[in-house]
């Protein structure tokens, strides 16, 4: 069959490679759909230690299933299709037990220790069957859309610290796919004002089409006075830093209203994982500050059911559609900020 594989720090190669063996415990899927993901770039671009090539990319994913050795109770049968939980947990630690397998600290994860979904076939090993990985999805609506839930669960973990409601006025800092999941969640909760900031006036003006409230161009301090005119004087009650930046994750605690909620969603490089913050915004605005990384699997089966609400905007999120054998398009596609969010069809 033909996959995407990481061949190592700037390789990527659609190629030949055998088709994937069925586990005991696990089962297969056809892949209809694959998102491409900036951690996909990420690792083209700069490498990553965690991944040992070479190795299937792609972890946003929905397919059905065609194999399966799978013994766990309600686990999907042949004929079901399914969006994919990317963690692979251990089960048995201290956070799988309180239902956070995304910090577990034996996790592996899929695309990374495991072949991913950038290819006709996708192996799911035992422990995420038993985990509950694979969710059910509706047999009627497109692919493209049903693989948002991957991201989306990321998502949805950050904003269960977050509680937007009726009275917020939320900045999401980073007008990516990522930046405006969060905006578009934040509006799906009914926030009462909703702002991308962003360095890129191009990127921002993908945005247009979902009608947020307004965005504005980080340039200088001037889009800090922006934000504060148009909040009265006040700030944001809740900022989200939708990119790893640390300036962006300065000007957040500066940004926000007293009292307010800022979440740190994108981490920062490895290389360079330090940020000098002002602490006093801790203690004289009483900040509630949180990081998120991935997803619990309650996030992800919240954000499957959001994929699939007919509020969800998710044909103004996926932008370009490819056939694998493109699917290296797709980092021009993102760097340049033609796209938004790319998404393959390995069929």
């Amino acid at each position: 069959m033909r996959a995407a594989v990481y061949e190592g720090r700037g390789a990527v190669a659609v190629r030949e490679v055998p088709e994937p063996a069925c586990e005991p415990g696990g089962v297969v899927l056809e892949v209809e759909a694959c998102g491409v993901c900036g951690v996909d770039l990420r690792t083209f671009r700069n490498g990553d230690a965690k991944i040992t090539p070479p190795r299937v990319l792609g972890h946003e994913c929905v397919g059905r299933v065609v194999q399966s050795r799978a013994d766990a109770p309600g686990a999907p049968v042949v004929g079901d299709r399914v969006a994919v939980y990317v963690p692979v947990p251990c089960g048995s630690c201290v956070y799988c037990r309180a239902n956070r397998a995304n910090l577990c600290d034996r996790r592996t994860t899929l695309a990374y220790q495991h072949d991913g979904g950038l290819a006709r076939f996708m192996p799911i090993p035992a422990a995420s069957v038993r985990w509950g990985s694979l969710v059910r999805v509706s047999a009627d609506l497109p692919a493209s859309r049903l693989a948002l839930a991957e991201p989306l669960g990321c998502v949805v973990n950050a904003h269960g610290r977050l509680r937007i409601g009726p009275e917020d006025t939320v900045a999401v800092i980073g007008a990516g796919p990522i930046g405006v999941l969060h905006a578009v969640l934040a509006r799906m909760e009914r926030a009462k004002m909703v702002w991308l900031v962003d360095s890129s006036a191009p990127r921002l003006a993908l945005a247009a089409p979902f009608g947020f409230d307004g965005t504005v161009v980080a340039r200088g301090r001037e889009h800090l006075d922006a934000l504060r005119d148009l909040t009265g004087g006040r700030g944001p009650t809740v900022v989200i830093v939708a990119c790893g930046v640390a300036a962006a994750q300065a000007e957040a605690l500066e940004m926000a209203a007293k009292g307010g909620r800022v979440n740190f969603f994108g981490g920062l490089p490895k290389s360079a994982p330090m940020a000098e913050l002002n602490a006093n915004h801790f203690h004289y605005k009483e900040l509630e500050v949180s990081g998120s990384y991935s997803e619990k699997l309650d996030d992800f089966r919240r954000a499957v059911a959001l994929v699939q609400d007919p509020a969800f905007p998710a044909d103004r999120i996926v932008t370009h559609e490819l056939p694998l054998e493109r699917m290296p398009e797709a980092f021009g596609l993102m760097e340049s900020g033609a796209a938004l969010k790319v998404c393959i069809r390995p069929a």
